[in-house]
């Protein structure tokens, strides 16, 4: 009987879509993860098999982990990103010995910063690592500017976890087809860059008009701006929540909103497409290129653009729910072509 094959993640903060691939992946591999600290922003609750092998980062220095690395004895292994040097020097190690795989979230900009990586990937990356696996177009341009050649650049990294998602879909989709929510939903960190500000102002002057009283904002998550959250009557803060308990807000909510400055990629535009939701994104989040259609499942805006984002709350207040409920629909049909199962087919197609 063919042994299963060990793979081996070096990862900076876990969160519970990436477990979602994970758990896909256990079905044909030994695991072993090696992470940072939780972060207090996303106080996740976690729950791993207890055949994966999980390590905490900070009990590791660079020759301890590099010890461990040895005793697995990963087929592959897998870098979230090139920040942490222990993880580099261990990846340098494994280079040439089995699959090295970076994963890459940026987008190309032509920042200096970038064209000076380009200048030293090749003594920097390229001697650490073999492949590099991103989650879609924007960032696949910056893997080729890094010198990657096609073959050696993975797509879909990220992938929302389908079954949870897909589950809360049907459990809410039917009541909103016989009363749609008049509920926008937020759901992301509480910082500047996320928009949240520009979306707030934006809402409310919306909501101003007599036509859309009836419209709410849900805002979930938690951050270094919340005490500074904007207050008002048809805005509600619900905190940070867990994954397990979003079905009773889901139900009850309409349409999703994202408005980040930046996003390189942002996994709950997938999470939400496979959750049923209309969208309102703003154009520098990466998930959009995969999982929003314009005016098919969502509407995109300007990031930053006040007055963009609050043309985009009208139209959704003023779209009839028949159409409201055939984007909800549509994204529901995007959403789903991702799956951690995918993401395993991915990876372990580097064995071949």
């Amino acid at each position: 009987m063919k042994p299963r094959p060990k793979i081996l993640f070096l990862y900076t903060e876990i969160a519970e879509y990436f477990l979602a691939c994970i758990r896909a992946l256990h079905e044909s591999a030994d695991i072993a993860i090696v992470r940072w600290p939780l972060n207090p922003e996303a106080p996740f609750q976690f729950e791993f098999h207890p055949d994966w092998q999980v390590l905490d980062r900070n009990n590791l220095n660079e020759k301890s982990l590099l010890d461990y690395s040895k005793a697995f004895a990963p087929d592959i292994l897998v870098c979230s990103g090139w920040v942490d040097k222990a993880y580099n020097e261990t990846a340098k190690y494994w280079h040439d010995k089995i699959p090295t795989v970076l994963s890459l979230d940026n987008h190309y900009t032509g920042s200096l910063r970038q064209l000076v990586g380009r200048m030293v990937s090749p003594f920097k990356l390229k001697n650490k690592f073999s492949h590099v696996w991103v989650p879609g177009e924007p960032q696949y341009i910056f893997a080729r500017k890094l010198g990657y050649k096609p073959v050696q650049i993975l797509k879909g990294f990220y992938s929302a976890d389908v079954t949870h998602f897909d589950t809360l879909f049907h459990q809410t989709f039917p009541q909103k087809k016989m009363r749609f929510p008049k509920r926008f939903i937020y759901m992301g960190r509480y910082l500047e860059f996320k928009g949240i500000f520009e979306m707030w102002d934006a809402f409310i002057e919306a909501v101003g008009d007599t036509n859309n009283k009836e419209w709410e904002l849900w805002c979930l998550g938690t951050g270094d701006a919340w005490e500074n959250r904007t207050e008002h009557p048809k805005i509600k803060h619900f905190g940070f929540v867990q994954p397990d308990d979003l079905q009773e807000i889901l139900q009850d909510a309409g349409v999703f909103v994202l408005p980040s400055r930046k996003e390189p990629w942002g996994v709950v535009v997938h999470e939400m497409a496979i959750a049923g939701f209309p969208m309102i994104c703003a154009d520098k989040i990466g998930a959009t290129t995969q999982f929003l259609e314009s005016d098919k499942n969502g509407l995109l805006f300007k990031a930053g653009d006040k007055e963009g984002l609050k043309s985009a709350f009208l139209q959704m207040m003023n779209t009839p729910e028949n159409q409201l409920i055939e984007m909800g629909e549509k994204s529901h049909e995007i959403g789903i072509t991702h799956t951690p199962e995918i993401w395993k087919n991915t990876l372990l197609c580097l064995l071949r």
